[in-house]
C-alpha cells in the first residue's frame, strides 16, 4: 500500500507510526511541504499512490482527477478544516474522502486564549522590548467584564467560551446554527454581526464556506468600538485583510493576533509583518504532540479501512 502524506504536522511525526506502517505493510511518501504543495506537484505525485493523507493543499478536482486515473482509492483530510476540499469531485470520481473531525478543540483554544492574553497586556511587544535592552511599563487592559464576540460555536468556540467564562467575560457567540439557543448567564446567542458595537476583543475561530468569505470586512470594522483587539486562528479569507489594514491604520483596530492569512506564508511585503501592535502565527494552533499523534493515528486508520474496503470490492 503505497501512503501520500502531505500535512506538515504529521510528517514531523512519522516515527511515531513505524509499528503501524509494517503491521499494514505501508509504503510511505512523505516529501518535503512547508505549507502545501502545489497542483501541479500534486498531480504529479499522488497518482503513483493508493491513499493520500492531506493537509492544507489545493485537493482540487483536477487533482483527483489525476489521481483517479492512476492509483488512488481514497483519501483522508487530516484536522477539521475541508475548505480546500472538492468533495463534488470526490463523489463524482467515486473517491472515498473523510476528515477527522472534533480533534483540536481544546488545542486551538489555548492558542485562542493564549493570544486573548498577550493582547490584553501586550505581553508579546513587552517581551520584544525587553530582547532590545528596553523595561517598558506598557499600560494593558483587564479582562474581567470585557466583552467578546466568538465566530463559531463548535468544538474550538465552543472550547474557547468555557475558558473565558471562568475568566468573567461577557460573551457574545456568532453561529447560524445557535441563534435562537437560550441565552445564558455572560453568554450570548446571536445572529451575525448584531451587537457587534459591544465587542472589546473578536475571536474566530469558524470553518470557511462560501457563505462566510470576508464576513469581517470594512462594513464590520466601520461599526466596531475603537480600540478593538482581534484573533484569528480560523481561516486566512474569513478577514478581508485589506479592510484590516485600514484598521489597524485608523486605531479602529487596537491590536491583531493572527495564525493565519489570506496568502500562506505571509508575504514578506504585507503590512501586517511591521506592524508594532501585531502578532503572528504560522497556522500552527493546533500543534501540540498529543493532538498530533491522536489525529494522525485516526488518519492512518480511516485511510487503510477506506483502501482495504475498495480492494475487497
Amino acid at each position: 500500500m503505497k501512503l501520500l502524506i502531505t500535512c506538515p504536522p504529521m510528517l514531523g511525526s512519522l516515527h511515531e507510526f513505524n509499528d503501524f506502517f509494517k503491521e499494514n505493510n505501508i509504503n510511505v511518501t512523505a516529501p518535503d511541504v512547508k505549507q502545501t504543495l502545489s497542483v501541479s506537484e500534486l498531480i504529479s505525485i499522488v497518482p503513483n499512490h493508493d491513499g493520500w493523507i492531506i493537509g492544507d493543499d489545493p485537493a482540487t478536482h483536477e487533482v483527483f482527477k489525476a489521481g483517479k486515473k492512476g492509483k488512488l482509492k481514497a483519501a483522508v483530510k487530516w484536522g477539521i478544516g475541508t475548505d480546500n476540499i472538492d468533495f463534488n469531485a470526490c463523489e463524482a470520481l467515486d473517491i472515498p474522502i473523510t476528515n477527522t473531525p472534533n480533534m483540536f478543540g481544546n488545542e486551538v483554544a489555548d492558542i485562542a486564549l493564549g493570544y486573548i492574553i498577550g493582547l490584553a497586556r501586550e505581553t508579546f511587544f513587552i517581551h520584544s522590548s525587553i530582547k532590545k535592552g528596553e523595561w517598558p511599563k506598557i499600560c494593558g487592559i483587564s479582562l474581567y467584564g470585557k466583552t467578546v464576540a466568538i465566530i463559531g460555536n463548535g468544538d474550538i468556540g465552543s472550547s474557547l467560551a468555557k475558558r473565558l467564562e471562568i475568566l468573567g467575560m461577557k460573551i457574545n457567540i456568532y453561529d447560524p446554527k445557535f441563534i435562537n439557543t437560550k441565552n445564558k448567564k455572560n453568554m450570548n446567542f446571536y445572529e451575525w454581526p448584531k451587537k457587534i458595537d459591544e465587542a472589546d476583543f473578536l475571536v474566530i475561530t469558524c470553518s470557511l464556506n462560501n457563505n462566510n468569505y470576508h464576513m469581517v470586512n470594512q462594513d464590520i470594522f466601520n461599526t466596531v468600538k475603537n480600540g478593538l483587539r482581534i484573533v484569528n486562528v480560523a481561516r486566512g479569507p474569513l478577514i478581508d485583510e485589506k479592510s484590516l489594514v485600514t484598521a489597524l491604520k485608523d486605531n479602529r483596530v487596537y491590536s491583531a493576533a493572527l495564525d493565519v492569512y489570506e496568502t500562506e506564508p505571509l508575504p514578506l511585503d504585507s503590512y501586517l509583518r511591521n506592524h508594532p501592535r501585531c502578532i503572528f502565527g504560522s497556522h500552527n494552533a493546533s500543534n501540540t504532540k498529543d493532538a498530533v499523534l491522536k489525529t494522525s493515528l485516526l488518519a492512518l486508520k480511516k485511510i487503510v479501512s477506506f483502501i482495504k474496503d475498495k480492494e475487497n470490492g
